[in-house]
């Protein structure tokens, strides 16, 4: 993902863990980026509800909201990433839908997803490169490291108390997508989908930037800010 953030700006998503204070607002992209990510799955189920359970209303109205937000700010000239990412997500899902007729397959994707996530977060925790310590020698440091951006990465690994630390402030992101998946696929199974809708809003952004801070505390603050220590090899 390219990245948006200029000098001087909020430091969003995981980079929020390399920032010396955290902000869970500007963690999640702000009052903005809060709106464009809530506003087409509210759409979809307020309109489904309001439309007496039909779903074309409700298809139209979650990516017309979708292709809005991209369109406004391609018009202020304004990074298009998190608003161009949502609106993929609401393309497939509108789709899936459209295709099957199940109003309940518009969260299929995003059941998909935290599948994908999870998994892959479980994967950087087994193989001893934890995420947030990918995401933390990437971006923590303030000056340029000989061996390029992978040697900046993983630097980290040869202090075993930051591995485990790092590996212990990954936890929550595992813990995150699989607390999604217990609560919502059960509900996609049984096709309610105005419980689902609910549960997708308050276990997206609230969830996302509890994930944030949990991770943003357990990360020592001088390991996001120094320069990483020269790689050598591990005995």
């Amino acid at each position: 993902m390219p990245d948006e953030t200029a000098p001087g700006d909020p430091q969003r998503g995981l980079r929020a863990l390399t920032a010396d204070e955290f902000s869970a607002l500007d963690a999640v992209g702000g009052v903005r980026g809060v709106v464009e990510a809530v506003a087409p799955g509210l759409l979809f189920v307020v309109v489904y509800l309001a439309a007496g359970q039909r779903l074309a209303p409700a298809l139209v109205a979650s990516l017309g909201t979708a292709v809005l937000a991209v369109l406004v700010r391609l018009l202020q000239r304004t990074p298009v990433t998190q608003a161009l990412s949502g609106f993929l997500g609401v393309v497939v899902g509108v789709v899936w839908a459209w295709r099957t007729g199940q109003a309940e397959d518009y969260f299929l994707y995003g059941l998909w997803v935290n599948v994908g996530y999870g998994l892959g977060t479980l994967a950087t925790i087994v193989a001893g490169y934890p995420l947030v310590g990918l995401v933390v020698g990437l971006f923590g440091r303030q000056g340029p490291l000989a061996g390029g951006p992978w040697s900046a990465a993983v630097a980290w690994r040869t202090d075993r108390v930051l591995r485990r630390r790092y590996a212990i402030a990954t936890w929550p992101w595992a813990a995150m997508f699989a607390a999604r998946l217990a609560v919502q696929v059960p509900l996609y199974r049984d096709a309610e989908v105005a419980w689902l809708g609910t549960a997708k809003l308050l276990m997206g952004i609230p969830l996302t930037a509890l994930a944030l801070w949990v991770s943003w505390l357990l990360v020592p603050r001088s390991a996001a800010s120094e320069d990483p220590p020269p790689t050598r090899p591990e005995p």
